[in-house]
């Protein structure tokens, strides 16, 4: 049955209501005093101590509780266990992309990637060194008035800055294997800094209780072709699926502080963009659940499908109790797959010195479901900006409020454009756990159970 405006009631939960968090078999042989234990509330009241580094996706918890259900490395054993402070450590830990024994890996606190294997702090000058890349080399060789605006750079400078480019992957890409669970230790103010999380062609990885910040492309390319004047795009999202299943992301801070985009220069007339994505799902990723995650102060968000040919049939997405504050656009953009988006918190007051582009973007025939959402806008900002779309994609659902009132969001938008988003589905979620009916308490009920270093 397709969905529409209004989904079934019996998709929805009280407010009061927590979903009764789940104790691996692998935790409950662990014993209370293995790993770090979290007291949660079920939805009877009671409590019961969780191994934060053993707890699995709850059943019907959205996408990834499919089929197997997502589990990362809740089978580890003592030798597959790993608590890492530093970037040879973790890359250690993680072992070989293609290895997959279950294991755990425990970061404890601040992990700065662009450091060498002894600790010592790298720079955009280490990894450019002995490319011949300089910047003020590249902006003579291709600028718009002497190169043309029709091709993309080639020829030496774009080489080394390529070259360049290589060596700060080589350094600040992390693979992660399959059946894996990376867990920020509690109160270490855990993450990674100018790092990226590679989760590519594997099944079952977790990923929680981590900030991940001030992800860095020293070497942006310039493409005169990207839109109407040009755009500089960088590499390097701070967690990117690439053909990946089952990945359950919870949790999580998401930033570019300090290095915030209104600091960075502008040439050819762009802002030489060196962030790309916070949490990219592409390449025919799939069964994929976003939770209580925090993501803050950022441009292009979180993109779903990488084209408008990615994947038919994949790219299924759950997105919930997410808090997405100074956040210009991709809350997500979605495309082609089934993204259910409920219970989010999106704060635009605040932009940092951005502008708002849209939250939600539905295009290349995306089926997306968004039902009780909040937003909180300026009274400078237009409803129907909310949300975005091509004329292929669709979103259906209800029970969204912007500032307490309840809205039709969909109607905004094609009231105010020309290509209009259908509002029926091809779906009807069922994955729900969690979804509650009513948006009006997201801002305080967020505010304190989303985001890394809320685990304890």
């Amino acid at each position: 049955m397709a969905a529409t405006a209004s989904p079934a009631p019996s998709h929805r939960r009280s407010l009061r209501k927590r979903r009764t968090i789940v104790v691996t078999a692998a935790a409950a042989a662990a014993g209370i005093g293995a790993g770090f234990l979290v007291l949660n509330a079920n939805a009877a009241g009671t409590t019961a101590a969780v191994d934060l580094y053993h707890q699995t996706l709850a059943a019907k918890d959205g996408w990834a509780s499919s089929g197997a259900g997502t589990t990362g490395g809740a089978k580890a054993d003592a030798a597959h266990t790993f608590t890492v402070s530093t970037r040879a450590q973790l890359v250690k830990a993680l072992g070989s992309a293609s290895d997959t024994t279950p294991r755990i890996v425990k970061i404890k606190g601040t992990i700065d990637a662009n450091t060498d294997n002894s600790g010592k702090k790298l720079t955009c000058a280490d990894y450019s060194a002995g490319t011949g890349y300089s910047l003020s080399a590249y902006l003579k060789a291709f600028a718009p008035s002497t190169y043309g605006t029709s091709k993309l750079p080639s020829g030496t400078q774009e080489k080394a800055r390529a070259a360049a480019q290589v060596k700060q992957g080589k350094n600040v890409i992390f693979r992660v294997p399959a059946n894996t669970s990376v867990v920020g230790v509690p109160g270490t103010k855990a993450g990674i800094t100018g790092g990226m999380l590679q989760i590519q062609g594997v099944d079952n990885v977790i990923v929680r209780n981590l900030t991940f910040a001030a992800t860095q492309d020293c070497f942006p390319q310039w493409d005169p072709t990207d839109g109407d004047s040009g755009n500089w795009n960088s590499q390097y999202d701070a967690v990117t699926l690439r053909g990946a299943t089952h990945v359950w992301a919870d949790h999580n801070t998401f930033t570019d502080a300090p290095g915030l985009d209104t600091s960075d220069p502008t040439y050819y007339g762009r802002q030489y963009q060196i962030h790309d994505g916070d949490l990219d799902i592409t390449k025919g990723s799939d069964l994929v659940t976003v939770e209580r995650n925090q993501f803050t102060n950022h441009d292009k968000t979180m993109l779903i499908g990488s084209s408008d040919t990615d994947s038919v049939g994949k790219l299924r997405v759950s997105i919930h109790h997410n808090v997405w504050k100074g956040i210009v656009q991709r809350a997500p953009l979605a495309r082609i797959g089934q993204i259910h988006i409920y219970n989010n918190y999106y704060d635009t007051t605040n932009l940092n010195g951005y502008v708002l582009q849209y939250s939600v973007n539905s295009r290349a025939k995306a089926q997306v479901v968004a039902e009780d959402n909040y937003w909180k806008i300026p009274a400078s900002q237009k409803v129907g900006k909310l949300f975005s779309g091509d004329g292929t994609g669709s979103i259906a659902g209800g029970g969204n409020l912007v500032n307490g009132t309840a809205t039709n969001l969909v109607a905004a938008y094609n009231a105010a454009n020309s290509k209009k988003l259908k509002t029926t589905v091809n779906w009807t979620p069922t994955l729900t756990a969690g979804l509650e009916s009513s948006a009006k308490n997201l801002p305080t009920e967020l505010a304190t159970t989303t985001g890394a270093g809320v685990l304890k």
